[in-house]
């Protein structure tokens, strides 16, 4: 072991007595620990509730998405077929069509998203087989009225059930159906199925329906208005967008993933999580601050040391790491107490719910909580760093210090 390690130790934990320079040591310790385990159990509720946040928008949303927006994209819509079939990244994709109509039923009305799809990519793309909690996933005719799927808190509104009947008055062709008297686009569905999928957007706003129908009564013909894309992995998707966006025009196709389809709200929440992170970092700060006022009190009392330490040799370098040593030391035990604080914490919440809450008033039932193993290499580094600057500043004042004016009296 190096003779400055040594002393550094022994500076920092007398065997014989504790001293103020020690309380405050310790008090310097104590504070890093609170500071790291908050920002720990911070962070981590930050992560439990993102992750919540992500799984509620992305239950029926896709991966990936493509959209035609120019006249002349529908002419190639072949293409995005055949772009699409060639990525191995790609696990399921199928045309949609979705637009806003007038869901009617029992002298209740409600503007609502008709969504056409095809039946047999429904569960593979929106999972609604998986979400489905009355009646069954069928959006067929079987040669009567086509079926649709409801969410839950649309058929509230509507006051529905399955088997009910809702007619869809589309808003193609309005404008000819008033000046010429005629009646607007309409359709008449069987609900099949009504599901929840604890996205409130989607519950509320959303019918799927066949994409024939779709097609019809939102006035797309044969044309679809877009692709929706299932990847092999969410986290892949701005991968997969970009080799799209490099193979299809970006005048004629708009290519979006699960994160643009909340872009503004997942920004808000990144900018939570740092503003966070920075402002827990000033009680690992202030701990620090400690830190460096009981080293410059140390450096003070042990100024006769340091002049015999010279005159036997020690070059100034030497003096430079004890003190650098003994503050680090501090930030050491400090940190690490805190990560060990932080992760009891979590994992107790994680396991035996000592933060519970209302499921009657939330859709949850206890706090969220994910642990990162990155979180805890951001906390520690900065930990560390704040511990470094704060040990630097009175170690170098100590490797300045003059042995001859340090011993002559002695």
């Amino acid at each position: 072991m190096k003779f400055e390690s040594y002393i550094s130790k022994r500076y920092l934990v007398s065997k014989h007595k504790i001293n103020f320079i020690t309380i405050i040591s310790l008090i310097s310790i104590a504070g890093i620990t609170v500071g790291v385990a908050a920002l720990i159990v911070v962070l981590s509720v930050f992560n439990g509730f993102g992750s919540l946040v992500r799984s509620y928008l992305m239950n029926m949303d896709p991966d990936l998405r493509i959209e035609i927006i120019s006249h002349e994209g529908f002419t190639k819509q072949n293409e995005i077929k055949s772009v699409l079939k060639s990525s191995n990244d790609i696990v399921s994709f199928a045309p949609f069509v979705s637009g806003k109509v007038l869901s009617y039923s029992g002298g209740y009305t409600q503007v609502v998203n008709l969504k056409g799809i095809e039946e047999d990519k429904g569960n593979d793309l929106y999972g609604l087989k998986r979400f489905m909690i009355m009646g069954t996933y069928d959006l067929s005719d079987n040669g009567g009225l086509p079926h649709i799927a409801v969410g839950l808190t649309l058929a509230d509104r509507l006051s529905v059930v399955t088997g009910d009947t809702i007619t869809i008055v589309s808003p193609v062709g309005i404008e000819q159906a008033i000046t010429q008297f005629s009646m607007p686009e309409t359709q008449r569905f069987v609900i099949s199925g009504i599901y929840s999928s604890d996205n409130n957007d989607y519950d509320a706003n959303f019918i799927f329906c066949n994409l024939s129908y779709g097609q019809r009564l939102l006035g797309y013909n044969n044309k679809f208005q877009g692709y929706d894309v299932k990847t092999n992995s969410a986290a892949n998707s701005s991968k997969v967008k970009s080799n799209l966006q490099s193979k299809l025009s970006t005048k004629l196709f708009s290519i979006n993933t699960w994160y643009d389809f909340h872009k503004e709200l997942y920004s808000v929440m990144q900018i939570e999580r740092w503003t966070a992170y920075i402002l827990l970092c000033l009680i690992i700060a202030v701990a620090s601050f400690n830190t460096l006022g009981s080293l410059s009190m140390s450096v003070i009392e042990k100024k006769r040391d340091i002049g015999i330490l010279r005159s036997m040799g020690a070059n100034e370098n030497s003096i430079l790491k004890i003190f650098m040593y003994e503050g680090l030391l501090i930030g050491i035990v400090g940190t690490v107490a805190g990560l060990l604080l932080g992760y009891l914490v979590c994992y107790i919440q994680i396991h035996y719910n000592i933060y519970p809450l209302d499921p009657t008033r939330y859709k949850i039932d206890s706090l969220p909580v994910q642990i990162k193993i990155s979180d805890f290499f951001f906390v520690s580094a900065a930990s560390m760093l704040l511990s470094y600057i704060a040990a630097l500043i009175p170690a170098k004042r100590a490797a300045k210090i003059n042995p001859l004016e340090a011993i002559k009296w002695e």
